[in-house]
This record gives structure tokens, C-alpha cells and sequence, in this order.
């Protein structure tokens, strides 16, 4: 006779095995009630990061930023509700695509290279690179970099611009690794997401500088498995919509007061009109991954 606890142990491996079969961790068929293939139907599983403000990041035990706001506002427009999960950026564009999400949220600048792994929604927004240097540094712009300690987050398109210049990145899976690579000066730069960069160099007491940026060459979207078309479309849809309404614009100005967006840069299909940002002064720089 089998003990107790046995069979107690093999109830629970049978229950975890049947959730697990019903969330769809391999993709959910479209039906009637899912038609979008959800892992949850009803509901949008999104990957994203917990430490980038102003874009992704948690405040009081809740998930916000930029992204984050816009995709709940997008999925109200196509009824679902959006529950976030903290993941590595490193990781998170192959768990969309194996659908361990449904959705990556991070401000994901659109790549070929990225094409492969995933499909992108229409663009929301654009980014600029940042670099960040130990206070007192020498280092000024981006052509000082040679032979410099220079750390990224592994996976981003910063990790893919100082691979391309010959750097020999030191990789880190977060944005606080990065930021600590500066403050402990075991890095001689970091180049970062703008205005991650900045906000970052602001809250540091003086310890980290915000020395220079450039713009970058794409735009950025939400993450979506390639096998998953309509869900692709719906988002494209919802996105029209809240940029259609003000959303869009709205959270352009919360999150990031006073920047300009560059006249060329049309959100969304680009075929929707859409009340002006309200900006002054110079173009200020957006975050990118």
C-alpha cells in the first residue's frame, strides 16, 4: 500500500500538471471565449522589467511606466485586463515567443535580428542612447569609448551598439547592476536608454553624470509570438485607438514633460491623427531597449 504522503504528492503533481495543461504554456488554442490565444483567456500576460522608470518599473508594489500604461490602456480597447510579471531582459523576448507571456512590454526597439524571435506591434515611441560615466570623468561622448571598462544590459540594443563598435561590453542583467558597475567605478561608462541614463545620473547623489546621447535609428514596440497574428492585430488596432483618443498623448506628456517628439516620428500605423504633445524647449531623450 502506498504511504500517504505518496499519494498526497502525486494528487498535487496531477492538479499542477492539469493547470499547467489548461494556462497553455506552450500557446492556448483560439476559441470562441480566446480568440487571441491567450494563456489566460481574458487576460494579457505581460513580461516586462521592475527597475527602468520612467518606462517599466514597480511603485508601491504595483507595476507602471510609460509602456506599462499604455498596453493597459490598449488592452481595455480590446477587453482584456493586463497582469504584469517581472522578468531579465535578457530572457524576456524568448518567453514571449515560447508563450510563457503573451506580451513584452520594455520599451523594445525594433531589430532584425529580433524579427527572428518575435513579431512587434506598430511603434509607440522612439529612443535615444545614453552614456553615463563616474563623476569626474573625462569621458564626454561616445567616441571616447576604446579600450574603456564599458557595461550594458545584456540583450539590449545598447548591448548590440557596443558589440558592433569593438567595446567588449561587460554585461549585466539589469539596469541596478549597471548603475552599481558606476557607483562602485569597477565600470568607466554605461551606456544606457537615455533618459533611464538621466533620471538615473539625477538620483545619484552627485556619484553618476549623464555625459551624452544620441538618437536611435528604429522605433519601439510591444513583443508578440510570431504565431500569433491576431493578437498582433488587435494590438495594432488598440493602439490606433488610444492614440486616436489622447491616451496616447496624454501619457507622452506624464512621463515625459517637456520633450519634443521628433516631426518625422508617426505612432502607431502612422495614418491616425492625434492631439500634439505639449512640449518646450530642446527634444529630451526616451529609453530604449
Amino acid at each position: 500500500m502506498r504511504p500517504l504522503r505518496a499519494l498526497a504528492t502525486t494528487a498535487v503533481a496531477v492538479v499542477a500538471a492539469s493547470a499547467l495543461a489548461a494556462c497553455g504554456g506552450g500557446g492556448s488554442k483560439a476559441s470562441a471565449d480566446n480568440p487571441y490565444k491567450l494563456i489566460q483567456p481574458g487576460v494579457l500576460r505581460t513580461a516586462t522589467l521592475t527597475d527602468a522608470p520612467p518606462n517599466v518599473y514597480l511603485k508601491n508594489g504595483r507595476f507602471t511606466g510609460y509602456d506599462n500604461d499604455l498596453l493597459t490602456a490598449v488592452a481595455a480597447k480590446i477587453g482584456l485586463k493586463v497582469q504584469f510579471a517581472g522578468t531579465d531582459f535578457s530572457a524576456l523576448l524568448s518567453q514571449v515567443a515560447t508563450h510563457k507571456y503573451d506580451v513584452g512590454s520594455s520599451s523594445i526597439t525594433i531589430t532584425e535580428a529580433r524579427k527572428k524571435t518575435v513579431a512587434f506591434t506598430n511603434g509607440y515611441d522612439f529612443g535615444y542612447f545614453g552614456l553615463d560615466v563616474p563623476a569626474g570623468s573625462p569621458i564626454k561622448g561616445f567616441d571616447q569609448l576604446k579600450g574603456k571598462r564599458v557595461v550594458v544590459v545584456q540583450g539590449t540594443v545598447q548591448d548590440d551598439y557596443a558589440t558592433k563598435q569593438g567595446l567588449n561590453p561587460v554585461r549585466v542583467p539589469d539596469y541596478n547592476g549597471a548603475l552599481n558597475q558606476l557607483k562602485s567605478k569597477t565600470a568607466d561608462a554605461w551606456i544606457a536608454p537615455a533618459e533611464i541614463g538621466e533620471k538615473t545620473a539625477k538620483d545619484s547623489g552627485g556619484k553618476v553624470v549623464a555625459a551624452a546621447k544620441q538618437l536611435g535609428s528604429t522605433p519601439m514596440a510591444f513583443a508578440v509570438a510570431k504565431d500569433n497574428p491576431k493578437l498582433l492585430e488587435a494590438l495594432n488596432k488598440g493602439l490606433d485607438e488610444v492614440i486616436k483618443d489622447g491616451t496616447w498623448t496624454k501619457l507622452q506628456e506624464e512621463y515625459y514633460p517637456g520633450r519634443q517628439v521628433p516631426q518625422e516620428f508617426k505612432p502607431g500605423s502612422g495614418t491616425v491623427t492625434f492631439p500634439p504633445v505639449q512640449a518646450s524647449g530642446a527634444p529630451a531623450a526616451s529609453p530604449s531597449s
